[in-house]
């Protein structure tokens, strides 16, 4: 209507983030104090240097009857020094003077160039002293930048129980150590969550697949049992067997996707010689030859998972071989601080492009992600896992022929 008062105007939005606690417009930050500090510095060095310079200057302009140029005696100037040659009877007055005035300006020259010199150590001195001084006040300022570094190479070693707990002014760098405090309660929540899912999950996996598995055997151990129901039963327990597989393999690259906390020394030979055992028996039954030398390999990590690694390796190397006179090729060693556990073998060609595809999950080389009967496609990934959570690393390359040659190197 047209009596209708016009609404008031919203009021302007906040620049400012009112969850951020307002600081005092003076607080000690960094700058300030850096500024404060060599500011000081430069005016301290200042005073001292003028204050030398000074002293010097008076002593230098200070004349005694020894310094001077010449003296009288018996109404007679007779000179004092050497450099300072008076003309003989018989001058001018004008000639007489500015011999004086020559000897004068002499001794002046030699006050300048005492006091350049002097001046010139005084500040040499006072350089090394102000560096020396600034050097030291510097790494007591930046000192929370230190612990700050360790309490995070901590951290990087899956430690997240550290806080920085940084104490002193509320400066730039407290402020950071609390953000990173807080960074660090948010992560360890988390892991803690995932190391709980982990375990949940493995407990209710298991228990079905397990439970199922146990009802097919019982089942199939009856002889009384169709032949339809018998064929019926054997695809479900293989079936069963691969969604095991499938779900031992996802928890397992969830825990090694950490570092290992718990070390102990380990023998990479021992380790594959291990996983050699384990896949023999089918080796022999696919015609595939293992050999290679074994040189003792000691590294500090979880024995458990590095037999994963081995054993995914060899494992993947006796599957995909070729289908007569295969063979596979298993060496370890030490090169310097690192060991390193070398898995070659024969098969079929693979591309270089299709090297990298190979250690994504459920991903085979020219194959469907179902319906293989050589693995649920987690082998490779899991490798690179356990070996990233070790410090190591593992490469590939197409050896010449077929097959490829997998190399894995873990630091001492």
């Amino acid at each position: 209507m047209a009596g209708t008062p016009a609404p008031p105007p919203a009021p302007p939005k906040p620049t400012w983030d009112p969850q951020v606690p307002a600081r005092p417009l003076l607080r000690p930050t960094i700058r300030i104090r850096l500024t404060l500090l060599y500011g000081g510095m430069f005016l301290i060095a200042g005073v001292l240097l003028l204050s030398i310079i000074y002293l010097l200057t008076r002593q230098a302009l200070y004349i005694s009857t020894d310094d001077l140029p010449f003296r009288l005696l018996k109404g007679e100037v007779e000179p004092n020094f050497d450099w300072c040659r008076l003309p003989a009877e018989g001058v001018t007055p004008d000639q007489f003077n500015d011999s004086m005035a020559a000897c004068l300006q002499y001794q002046r020259d030699l006050a300048l160039d005492d006091l350049l010199r002097r001046s010139l150590f005084a500040l040499l001195g006072l350089s090394v002293i102000a560096f020396a001084f600034g050097y030291a006040m510097a790494g007591r300022v930046l000192s929370p930048l230190g612990r700050i570094t360790r309490t995070a190479r901590q951290v990087a070693g899956s430690d997240l129980s550290r806080r920085i707990k940084l104490a002193g002014p509320d400066d730039e760098l407290k402020e950071l150590a609390d953000t990173f405090d807080e960074m660090l309660d948010r992560l360890e929540r988390a892991f803690t969550a995932q190391q709980r899912f982990v375990a949940n999950a493995s407990h209710e996996l298991r228990t079905p697949l397990a439970i199922n598995r146990t009802l097919l055997e019982v089942h199939l151990s009856d002889p009384a049992a169709p032949v339809e129901m018998r064929e019926l039963g054997k695809a479900l327990l293989a079936t069963n067997e691969r969604s095991e597989q499938l779900v031992e393999g996802l928890l397992l690259l969830a825990r090694s996707e950490n570092q290992i906390v718990e070390r102990k020394p380990v023998d990479v030979a021992e380790v594959a010689s291990r996983a050699i055992d384990q896949v023999r028996a089918e080796a022999e039954a696919k015609g595939v030859e293992i050999r290679g030398a074994r040189a003792p390999a000691v590294v500090q990590g979880n024995g458990v998972l590095l037999e994963r690694i081995a054993l995914n390796l060899v494992q993947n190397a006796v599957r995909y071989n070729v289908p007569e006179d295969g063979w596979v090729e298993v060496t370890t060693a030490m090169e310097g601080a690192q060991a390193v556990l070398v898995v070659s073998n024969t098969g079929p060609v693979v591309p270089a492009y299709e090297i990298d595809n190979l250690f994504e999950p459920f991903r085979r080389l020219r194959e469907e992600r179902t319906g293989s009967d050589r693995g649920v496609g987690l082998g490779l990934s899991i490798v690179r896992s356990v070996a990233r959570a070790h410090g190591g690393r593992i490469t590939a390359v197409p050896r010449e022929g077929g097959g490829l040659v997998m190399r894995v190197t873990l630091p001492r």
